[in-house]
């Protein structure tokens, strides 16, 4: 067990709002993983910022013609705004345009280039000849190689996910100019990553580096640990941790030439960290050092799938190279949280902007906390529907929880002036988990502690979505406590057993009060008030609860004064949903205005179909639904990828044509549906146990074809 922890939060850049996509994929968990340390009294510091470099901010700049700093101030508000509404709680939220990032961010490129880890060396980059200027990545767009996507950027498709180099791109244009851009020589730093590759490849798979264990790998993500091999089996090459650009962290001026040259957004960002943590410390007069440099210190990056790579790989080589720094011990990267059927995507405005749902339902945070926590794409890509969401929320959070809350605050002040009952802890009932079963109030309070015991090992295990489910199960069996035993019936008759009863379910709620607060802070404090109990402040109160289930005793003392019974929540009317809908639908029908037209079905044309086959011939066939855990090239073999592929009961390599298609680590996570049965075939020396299935067009591009998001491994398709 680790003496502190230092929990990091992808730093959002600032260039746009945050949508749902965000919270789910870095910003909840986080938030949950620190409030749930705090809770249990351990020393964790949580920092996050607003990355404010790099190419993406002066292209937006350019759009909305206005300076760099005019974007950044405006969306770095708005972003460390969203996150206090909707209970994001970082110990420090940061900028990268602060004077304190950019020293460390040179310091850091000092140290690098002192201990022999940078290559000055002149490569060919993409130049506007009219713009006059050298072409940052995001400068530069085409069509994607992987998806078709006509507007791709040079460092990735925000269609598919790819990660991308601008040589990449099929016919790149620039954005400054509209025009062709042409390649002239530059000189520039390249980190020497390919020097990192062998310690890289055992430390992600082993966990171990220079001869100690850094981290459990069984621990880490399957998607996480395969596209870093999919990568490190290509071999890493060199990469560029400088630009040509007038926006960003200078190169040290005292290094020859400096003139012109910023830090790689990608060099600079992560640092971001750092100096977080630097003026977390400065702010409150401790020491940072140990944070970062003590092997005491649990590091932790909470990320999404598609910066995998940089946190994994390139991020951990800056840091050894460094030589004073440790390295993470997990990167819990979630996949992609997709939205009524289709990819979220900002450029379309297909999204659920956090910002416009706090301003349009205010007092729905935790609503929105919950389905997003429900949804958590942890494994592979999910969804989020209104509709889904109105459901679970009128029937979990309104049905369960909060008429469970309101039910036992409401009979116990009906019954006994809304204080505490003194019960005969020896009197016996039916138990909330099983109606067959008899039980005491300290079997009870036992099971109680088992069940947050439970809860706690899944949030330590990244395990978001489960642990929220074990918490629901506590409101549940409070909710069947009273059901069996009916305490509104037999009140003249057994009132002893009432007061049991009534006892132990506001025991329930004071236990649920403090095992919220990760997943709905607002209603934990909410729960607290109407218990008239202090305040949480995020400090052992958790382990405290737990301490005292433990030795049985009591959360609530006998003639502890409730205040008044309130409702949690309440239901969510259709018309709010319709309107929600409507304008998701309002947004897809303006960008189908301003898109190019599809080709019409008369210009198409299709492969005719195949002669008929009696259905027995296809029931032979064992299609199953399956993930892609790994992918990599073969060598001298350019249309194929080794894949393997979970089909839930087993693990499969799969060889598929597809190498001409996609990139390897753009499909790491991919649902897929695969022939299971189809007899082994040898290519490439490699078995190839069975095929992945692909839909066709008319001009040969593949796509994949895919279950519903969030489908089962290993079931049959029919």
């Amino acid at each position: 067990m680790k003496k502190r922890y230092l929990v990091t939060a992808a730093l959002p850049y600032a260039n746009g709002p945050l949508h749902i996509g965000h919270l789910a994929g870095a910003y909840l968990p986080a938030d949950i993983y620190v409030r749930y340390l705090r809770l249990m009294g351990k020393d964790v510091v949580f920092v996050c910022g607003s990355d404010e470099h790099g190419a993406a901010i002066t292209v937006r700049a350019r759009k909305e013609g206005v300076t760099p700093r005019e974007i950044v101030d405006k969306y770095h508000t708005m972003i460390r705004d969203t996150f206090q509404k909707i209970g994001i709680d970082f110990d420090i939220y940061h900028r990268t345009s602060e004077p304190l990032h950019h020293a460390t961010s040179q310091d850091f490129f000092r140290k690098l280039l002192e201990n022999g880890q940078f290559e000055e060396k002149e490569s060919d980059q993409y130049y506007d000849e009219t713009a006059n200027q050298f072409l940052a990545d995001r400068y530069i767009i085409g069509t994607c190689p992987v998806c078709s996507n006509p507007d791709a950027y040079g460092d990735q498709c925000e269609k598919c996910g790819s990660t991308l180099s601008p040589t990449q791109l099929i016919n790149p244009r620039s954005t400054l100019s509209g025009s062709a851009p042409v390649m002239k020589p530059t000189t520039h730093w390249y980190l020497k990553l390919d020097e990192h590759e062998n310690w890289l490849r055992e430390w992600i798979n082993t966990g171990r580096a220079d001869g100690i264990q850094l981290h459990d790998p069984a621990e880490w993500k399957n998607h996480v640990v395969g596209q870093c091999n999919s990568w490190l089996d290509q071999g890493l090459q060199p990469r560029a941790m400088t630009r040509d650009l007038d926006w960003g962290v200078d190169v040290p001026h005292e290094i020859p030439h400096s003139a012109g040259k910023k830090l790689y957004v990608w060099l600079d960002a992560p640092i971001g960290y750092i100096s977080a943590t630097k003026q977390w410390a400065l702010d409150r007069g401790v020491d940072w050092e140990p944070y970062w440099k003590s092997d005491d210190t649990a590091l932790i990056h909470f990320i999404g799938k598609d910066n995998i790579v940089f946190h994994c790989l390139i991020f951990p080589a800056i840091l050894k190279a460094h030589g004073d720094f440790i390295l993470p011990v997990n990167v819990p990267a979630n996949q992609f949280l997709n939205l009524e059927g289709n990819k979220l995507s900002t450029s379309r405005n297909w999204a659920v902007w956090v910002h416009e749902y706090v301003a349009e339902l205010p007092g729905r945070e935790d609503e929105l906390r919950y389905n997003m926590i429900k949804n958590m794409p942890e494994q592979r890509d999910s969804e989020f529907t209104w509709k889904g969401f109105q459901e679970s929320t009128n029937a979990e959070l309104v049905g369960n929880l909060a008429g469970f809350v309101h039910r036992v605050l409401v009979l116990t002040h009906k019954n006994y002036t809304g204080v505490v009952p003194a019960i005969d802890i020896s009197r016996e009932f039916k138990s909330g988990w099983d109606a067959d079963q008899v039980s005491t109030f300290d079997q009870e309070l036992l099971r109680l502690h088992l069940k947050l015991e439970e809860m706690g090992r899944e949030i330590e295990h990244f395990n978001f979505r489960e642990a929220l489910r074990i918490l629901m199960e506590i409101s549940s069996a409070g909710n069947a406590l009273l059901q069996f035993n009916e305490p509104w019936k037999i009140a003249g008759d057994d009132p002893e057993l009432v007061k049991v009863v009534l006892n132990l379910g506001l025991q329930y709620v004071a236990a649920l009060s403090a095992a919220l607060r990760p997943f709905l802070p607002f209603a934990a404090d909410r729960i607290r008030g109407l218990l008239n109990l202090p305040a949480l402040t995020d400090d052992r109160e958790l382990l405290d609860t737990l301490n005292e289930l433990a030795e049985g005793n009591p959360i609530l003392q006998p003639n502890h004064a409730l205040n008044a019974a309130e409702h949690l929540f309440t239901r969510v009317p259709d018309e709010v949903i319709a309107a929600q809908i409507q304008k998701l639908k309002s947004a897809e029908q303006a960008n189908q205005q301003t898109a190019p037209a599809e080709p019409t079905e008369e210009k198409m044309t299709y492969a005719p179909v195949k002669e008929s086959i009696e259905f027995d011939d296809f029931a032979q066939l064992d299609i199953r639904t399956g993930t892609i855990l790994e992918a990599s090239k073969i060598e001298k073999a350019d249309k194929l990828l080794k894949l393997t592929v979970d089909l839930g009961f087993e693990q499969r390599t799969i060889v598929s044509g597809i190498a001409q298609h996609f990139l390897p680590e753009a499909i790491i996570g991919r649902q897929v549906i695969v022939l299971a049965n189809l007899a082994p075939r040898t290519m490439r020396g490699i078995e190839s146990q069975g095929m992945i299935l692909m839909a066709e067009d008319a001009e040969g591009k593949l796509s994949f074809v895919s279950p519903e998001a969030g489908w089962p491994n290993g079931w049959g398709v029919k």
